[in-house]
């Protein structure tokens, strides 16, 4: 709307001077808020250029009986004017340059005021086309605020049509000149709608999401399983407090999963997937912490209160898994991508073993902590020594190809080091969950001991 109105003001008068500002505050500013200032007045200044331009080349038509015909017939046909002009803006994607082409053509004298008015409504309904596209493949939200955009306009339009000749009276009343006359249409006729529209917001938008739901994979992600209403329940809650740590757990072996086909692939798609999961972790991780700290206010048994520790530790670190694939492992992911670097054969297969080994323990880990087994929790307890040893292992053959000036590995050094022991962090986490269960066991130990003695006396 602004910008028709500068067009109407002759402001393309001065579009080589709006250019050659703009162009010395790109060149020569080594200020973002001036390159920014300088970049839109150079868009601005090619806009009024290009209408200057088209206005100029306009002249030779005012003799041209046919386009006067044609223009003629439009006026007389104001569905067939609406529906060419939003055909038009569809295709340029820019009502400004519909209107711009509207002004042009008043100012030579070669359209009424009613067909520039049939141009203007046209405008305004086909430039939702830019937005609608832009949206076909962005979260419901945008879908849905493109799909209201081009329903403003489309009823916009159908009111205003049966009303036109008085909307064409008022537009007479605000300017003397043509060109005046079509902004100021194109202003009112905003200006209007949104003021019509603006106490049927609710009702609209209510309307435009059963028109645009969601799809079954863009559900809001949350919680599945925690419940308040089972609070009172220490047992539930902590069973649903359990399930829902599960969930998270599930997220992150995922995400180690995809942590080395992202190496493999090179994919950057795959490092930005692996950062939204990471936020879903931590949306969970938050979400049980809060749902622990509510039952810690109801009077929980000494096992209920080891159990929920046990899960907040649990959950603190599987947040902390995902935190080190994002964190830490991820920019190595793009710092190799992004200078074309590539590991050693052997350095690569060394890299897969240990991966592989690291998702066989957080598996044998998130079972043993699900159900309580001992036999299982120490068996993740032994490969603690076991994966130090390995991880030695990878860093000396690491360092004998070095020694060997193999130049895959001395490019990727620092990367390489990197990755093995943030592996190795995230086995430590991993390790750490089976430490209750481990501890459990022994409590329960100790209580059988004491029950023995007391049943003795």
């Amino acid at each position: 709307t602004l910008t028709v109105q500068l067009l109407a003001f002759h402001v393309y008068d001065y579009a080589v001077l709006l250019i050659g500002v703009g162009l010395v505050f790109v060149l020569f500013s080594k200020n973002d808020f001036r390159i920014n200032l300088g970049t839109g007045l150079l868009g601005f200044g090619f806009v009024f250029l290009s209408l200057k331009i088209m206005s100029d080349s306009m002249s030779p038509l005012q003799g041209n009986e046919l386009f006067r015909q044609v223009i003629a017939a439009l006026a007389d046909a104001p569905i067939v004017a609406i529906l060419l002009s939003a055909a038009l803006t569809a295709v340029i994607q820019s009502s400004a340059a519909t209107l711009g082409i509207a002004l042009a053509l008043a100012e030579n004298g070669l359209i009424p005021l009613d067909a520039a008015l049939y141009l203007m409504l046209g405008a305004n309904i086909g430039t939702c086309s830019t937005a609608l596209l832009a949206s076909l493949q962005s979260p419901v939200e945008a879908r849905r605020v493109a799909w209201a955009h081009v329903l403003f306009k489309i009823f916009g339009v159908i009111l205003f049509v049966p009303f036109l000749g008085y909307f064409q009276d008022l537009v007479l009343l605000t300017s003397q000149d043509l060109s005046r006359q079509i902004a100021n249409a194109h202003t009112l006729f905003n200006t209007i709608m949104a003021l019509f529209f603006l106490p049927l917001l609710a009702p609209f938008g209510k309307f435009v999401v059963k028109l645009v739901p969601e799809k079954a994979e863009e559900k809001k992600f949350g919680p599945l399983y925690l419940d308040n209403h089972m609070l009172g329940t220490p047992s539930l809650a902590l069973g649903q407090a359990a399930r829902e740590m599960l969930r998270a757990s599930d997220i992150v072996r995922e995400m180690l999963v995809d942590v080395i086909k992202v190496f493999q692939s090179n994919d950057p798609s795959l490092i930005t997937a692996l950062k939204d999961r990471d936020n879903l972790v931590d949306m969970l991780d938050r979400e049980i912490r809060l749902y622990l700290t509510r039952l810690s206010a109801v009077n929980l048994t000494d096992a209920q209160s080891r159990r929920a520790v046990a899960l907040l530790e649990a959950t603190r670190d599987i947040e902390n898994m995902g935190d080190i694939i994002d964190r830490n492992i991820m920019p190595m992911a793009v710092k190799r991508i992004q200078k074309g670097l590539m590991f050693s054969e052997e350095g690569m297969k060394e890299i897969i073993l240990f991966h592989k080994r690291i998702i066989d323990n957080f598996d044998m880990a998130i079972s043993a902590f699900a159900g309580n087994d001992r036999d299982l929790a120490n068996r993740v307890l032994r490969n603690k020594e076991e994966f130090s040893i390995v991880e030695r292992e990878l860093v000396q053959a690491h360092l004998e190809r070095l020694r060997k000036g193999l130049r895959e590995s001395i490019e990727t050094s620092h990367i390489h080091l990197d990755i093995i022991g943030n592996l190795a962090r995230i086995n430590a986490h991993i390790t750490h969950i089976i430490y209750p269960v481990i501890e459990e066991t022994r409590v329960a130990r100790r209580e059988d001991t004491s029950i023995e003695k007391m049943s003795e006396l």
